[in-house]
């Protein structure tokens, strides 16, 4: 019988799919709740999918149905949708994009067209300006708790690292200067090359933005360095309450004199339509580059992962609705705030808290009362319990590299009212039962209040 072995890209590791975060997937998948079919299955809640305004899409297509080419309205755009086009992608595409990209961040700073650079979703655009910006062995800083798949994103393939800028909850995670000097003069003792640092705001899993104070002062220490400022800002139309999202774009052209003598050759952005229009299954990502050579390679790269010109025609007609895409982000805002309030009200009747959130599709639960002893190894026995027992797959902290044992994060816009009671009503009841099992003066009085 014929041997053979395989790369070391496809036999090692570094997709992460092992990890507690997609574990609690694989018990999702084994065992699916449904409200009627599968009432004790495992409810789904580490997945940050935006599912609360899908209704508001689908009417608009109904009612738009010449933005498909799969309809007797749209089959005349057919030919030349289906044939052959270049990898910059549909003018019309782009420059959808770019003024959608303006509209949700406030209309306070404009972006060109000619810089928007698409990729096969917001992993595909990760991945990209990695290649782009790094070696094999190079680093990013970035900023802790972060998401477990950039991980798999900026570091399987390309060989990249990411290091921890280790940020703890006595001051709500907040991203300090020192914090991220010991980072880099850790990095530099070890002799790894550091060539930037990764960001996302607002913050998965924190559910929180970044304030222009910290925006400013990560502009100014990666100008010293002369290193990359990659922002994630996936999550810009999700903000839901005060105060609003300030883009990294807005930064560079204010007057603060942090950022005055930025070289904006070291800004790029990463966006996408998956949590803004929860629209992950289009698989639109977006590199925007301040770099005349990173947008140049970048879309010579992105042949590798295309978006459709159906799908860029579809979100084309779709974003170039001024008054579709204000009512949507306005509902949409509407809507992750009532579900976020029910929620967190709901786990703080139970003496349960969590980090004040502001944006995003998820919040950050304080469950360290909860614990045996500070550890991982408790954390997960405690995640575990959970997952196995109350049927909810939350993810835990440590799988974010939470420097704290004892976070949770929490999606809570993939499901419906009715599934989302039955997982309130659950954690509601786990949790009674956990704290009467124990004596009162064990309580940790974090618990029950939102840390803001």
């Amino acid at each position: 019988m014929e041997s053979f072995t395989l790369s070391k890209i496809a036999t090692n590791n570094g997709h992460g799919e092992d990890s507690p975060y997609f574990d609690g997937w694989k018990a999702y998948d084994n065992d699916p709740f449904h409200l009627d079919e599968n009432p004790n299955g495992v409810i789904q809640m580490g997945l940050a999918e935006n599912q609360l305004c899908l209704d508001l899409i689908e009417d608009w297509i109904t009612r738009n149905p010449s933005a498909s080419i799969c309809t007797p309205e749209g089959v005349d755009k057919f030919k030349e949708t289906a044939n052959f086009q270049d990898y910059h992608g549909l003018p019309e595409f782009r420059n959808a994009i770019a003024n959608f990209m303006g509209k949700v961040r406030g209309s306070t700073v404009k972006f060109d067209p000619a810089r928007v650079v698409m990729a096969g979703g917001a992993t595909g655009a990760a991945e990209t300006i990695a290649f782009c910006l790094a070696n094999s062995g190079d680093a990013f800083l970035i900023p802790t708790p972060y998401y477990p798949a950039f991980d798999r994103d900026f570091g399987w393939r390309t060989g990249v690292q990411l290091l921890p800028v280790h940020c703890y909850s006595s001051n709500k995670f907040k991203i300090t200067r020192a914090a991220l000097e010991a980072a880099y003069q850790e990095a530099q003792d070890a002799n790894i090359n550091v060539k930037g640092v990764l960001i996302t705001n607002p913050s998965n899993p924190l559910g929180r933005i970044l304030d222009g104070e910290t925006l400013c002062s990560l502009v100014s220490f990666i100008n010293e360095k002369n290193i990359h400022l990659v922002c994630d800002e996936i999550y810009a139309a999700t903000v839901f309450d005060k105060p609003n999202f300030v883009s990294i774009s807005e930064v560079i052209e204010s007057n603060n004199t942090l950022v005055q003598h930025c070289n904006k050759n070291l800004i790029h952005v990463l966006y996408s339509l998956s949590k803004d229009m929860g629209l992950p299954g289009f698989r639109v990502g977006i590199i925007y580059s301040y770099n005349d050579a990173v947008v140049s390679c970048a879309r010579k790269m992105s042949s590798y992962g295309l978006v459709s010109t159906q799908t860029q025609h579809l979100i084309a007609s779709m974003l170039s609705d001024n008054e579709f895409i204000d009512k949507f982000i306005k509902e949409s805002s509407r809507r992750l705030s009532r579900r976020y309030e029910v929620f967190t009200n709901g786990l703080g009747e139970v003496g349960i808290g969590c980090l004040k959130s502001n944006g995003g599709l998820f919040f950050w639960m304080d469950l360290r009362q909860l614990l045996k002893e500070p550890t991982v190894e408790a954390e997960m026995a405690l995640w575990r319990v959970v997952i196995n027992e109350v049927k909810l797959n939350i993810s835990p902290g440590s799988s974010f590299h939470c420097s704290e044992p004892g976070w949770f994060r929490v999606c809570f816009a993939n499901m419906d009212d009715a599934t989302m009671n039955v997982a309130l009503e659950r954690i509601q009841s786990f949790c009674i039962r956990r704290f009467e099992a124990e004596k009162p003066a064990k309580r940790n009085i974090i618990g029950g209040r939102t840390l803001g």
